[in-house]
């Protein structure tokens, strides 16, 4: 989806994937070739108007590299999701930044870290960079020197893995796709309304 915002100084809001996969005891991150910008960077893209983060996120990984939910470990801060009566809860990103895009324009990032299970089960949609790669750090911090990885995307990965140790890998799924059907009223006097 395009820019949403796009007067000077406005931002949109992305998410982001960062995906890993352990190999022979060491650690991959997964990048693409992104179209439009002719570097490797993580999968994600903008939330669109009818979105929350979480469909945004589960959309872009899908489209982007084929994940479906099931393929993947999500990172979380605990291994239980809390349960609000009238609101839908989403995982919790593992950073958030806002970083400059150019022309005076900004995106804050939702970055959601995930481990891969198995191979992509899904499709990527028509029309995506079919280029996806995996990495090393020291692999990826050569192709930022190269000029051919975005060093936000390296510089991410790395303080993803490590906070490893301190983050519950649980099931993507535990986290519901859905808009509340129905939430709390704000104003004085409709409570039931």
């Amino acid at each position: 989806m395009p820019h949403i915002h796009t007067e000077p100084d406005q931002h949109d809001m992305t998410v982001s994937a960062y995906v890993l996969r352990q190999e022979n005891d060491e650690w991959k991150c997964l990048v693409h070739m992104h179209n439009k910008i002719d570097m490797l960077m993580q999968i994600g893209g903008h939330l669109e108007l009818n979105e929350t983060p979480w469909q945004a996120m589960v959309h872009e990984i899908e489209e982007e590299a084929g994940y479906t939910l099931s393929d993947l470990e999500l990172l979380q801060p605990t291994k239980d999701a809390p349960h609000i009566t009238d609101a839908v809860v989403h995982p919790v990103p593992f950073l958030m930044n806002t970083h400059d895009v150019g022309n005076l324009h900004y995106h804050s990032d939702l970055c959601f870290g995930f481990i891969e299970t198995h191979e992509p089960s899904g499709k990527q949609a028509e029309g995506e960079s079919t280029d996806l790669r995996w990495h090393t750090l020291a692999e990826l911090r050569q192709l930022v020197a190269d000029g051919t990885a975005l060093e936000d995307t390296v510089d991410i990965y790395e303080a993803l893995l490590s906070r490893l140790s301190v983050l519950a890998r649980v099931s993507p799924e535990l986290y519901k796709l859905t808009k509340p059907v129905r939430g709390p009223t704000y104003k004085r006097g409709a409570a039931g309304a």
